[in-house]
């Protein structure tokens, strides 16, 4: 079914089918990260005296998925910027609902041993490698539908998907360990939880199915089939635009660690430190969540009036600050206190979070553009998030100290505020000028060549 996607009512069914596909993809990465703080590392590791060793086991496994969005967003990007975002989208729900699926059916270490981890990794890589290639085209199909003068508004949509999946899974998991006894809830409860998937992904797909390419992107592919000569894909980008993605990566180093530490480490530290319970620690979780969803698009909207980079560098500098007090909060235990540290953060995160897709889609043309944000994007993630949770939890097990935690995320913070100052600020940038200009810079490299072949 086509619509008229240069009227509101049509932009915002884009909107919504890109938001349908992307809660269903961060339900369930999101899913299997605070299960790894609270079941995966007692089921499918060996058993361990020491409390952290289970989690931080469980937090490799959780790395791998993060080592193979790269290489998912590098596929992705290359095929989404040849054939389509659309078509990328619906395969892209599919392989991650499948493995989600299947992670809810393996035996544990108990039944298999060491076979137990083994098939976790595949499958969590499996995970990893679609999601890998659901955030550029999702991001994109919206911001490249997107009125330049609202496009960050617009853009931060999808974003605002993200908690609204990490709210779902955080719910599920809270109704499953609140209602079930421990034994059961280890045995067999945590595994309704990923077996729900296949429900909702199915529901996301047939919504995906139902959006339609930019006119802007259907322009460049009956250009690119005139122009056959022209390269594409990730080595072209980094080759044409090494700066995007160096700004890009850097971007994504405060956003990302912030993130991963607020949402996935602080479980950790609640119910290991503070001593919380878990069904207490995953209420306020998803209070914060609620508070997430709500101040991204105010952010996004911000980004379009203030401009790209002051929000964001204001997000990196209050994302700074944010583990010296955070911390101290929940060591009162007070649950109206422990909530308040953890929103907190997930607001300093937002300021960075809406911005992003219109600043990164506003960084590389047309026929390069999936490819440039998903680089950008997701080579960060190995060093950045992937490694968020276990570094900080092997600081709190090594100092018994929140600080260094604190630290490490200010110095996370430091890199992004400097990857800023770099940044041009794109606000209001026109794609289609952006295009023109990545023909005028072609056009060089075409008429020498032309010219070499008529010197012979």
């Amino acid at each position: 079914m086509a619509y008229d996607t240069a009227s509101p009512s049509g932009l915002r069914r884009v909107v919504a089918a890109s938001m349908a596909g992307t809660v269903v993809e961060w339900y369930e990465f999101f899913l299997y990260a605070s299960a790894s703080t609270l079941v995966l590392g007692a089921v499918f590791f060996p058993p361990s005296d020491d409390p952290f060793s289970g989690i931080i086991a469980a937090f490799v496994t959780y790395a791998i998925g993060f080592i193979a969005r790269p290489l998912g967003g590098l596929v992705f990007g290359h095929l989404g910027d040849r054939y389509g975002r659309k078509k990328l989208l619906q395969a892209s729900i599919l392989i991650i609902g499948a493995a989600t699926f299947l992670i809810g059916c393996l035996p544990g270490f108990t039944q298999v041993g060491y076979l137990a981890p083994v098939l976790l990794v595949l499958l969590r890589f499996a995970q990893g490698f679609a999601i890998g290639g659901e955030w550029g085209g999702a991001v994109l199909l919206v911001a490249e539908h997107s009125p330049r003068e609202r496009r960050g508004f617009w853009a931060s949509w999808p974003q605002a998907a993200v908690p609204v999946g990490n709210l779902l899974a955080t719910l599920v998991l809270f109704a499953l360990s609140a209602t079930l006894p421990q034994d059961a809830f280890l045995g067999w409860g945590w595994r309704i939880a990923f077996w729900l998937s296949a429900v909702i992904v199915l529901i996301g797909w047939y919504i995906r199915t139902k959006v339609t390419e930019a006119p802007i992107f259907l322009e460049m592919k009956q250009a690119q089939e005139q122009e056959a000569s022209k390269s594409f894909g990730p080595l072209e980008v980094v080759h044409r635009y090494p700066r995007g993605v160096l700004v890009a990566m850097g971007l994504r180093v405060a956003e990302n660690i912030l993130y991963y530490v607020v949402v996935t480490f602080s479980i950790v530290y609640l119910t290991q430190s503070v001593k919380e319970a878990t069904s207490a620690t995953l209420l306020v979780l998803a209070g914060a969540h609620v508070v997430h969803f709500l101040v991204i698009p105010l952010f996004g909207r911000l980004s379009d009036r203030w401009g790209r980079k002051p929000v964001y560098a204001v997000g990196a500098i209050l994302g700074a600050a944010w583990g010296f007090f955070a911390f101290p909060m929940m060591n009162t235990g007070n649950p109206v206190v422990i909530w308040a540290a953890i929103a907190l953060g997930l607001v300093f995160h937002a300021a960075m979070y809406a911005g992003q897709p219109a600043i990164m889609a506003e960084m590389f043309p047309t026929r390069m553009r999936y490819s440039g944000v998903s680089l950008g994007y997701q080579v960060t993630s190995i060093f950045a998030g992937s490694l968020a949770p276990i570094i900080a939890t092997s600081l709190l097990a090594q100092y018994g100290s929140s600080v260094p935690v604190a630290i490490y995320v200010a110095i996370a913070c430091a890199i992004t505020l400097i990857a800023v100052a770099a940044a041009r600020e794109t606000k209001g940038a026109d794609l289609r000028a952006l295009d023109a200009e990545d023909r005028s810079r072609l056009a060089p490299t075409s008429s020498s060549a032309e010219d070499a072949v008529r010197q012979r």
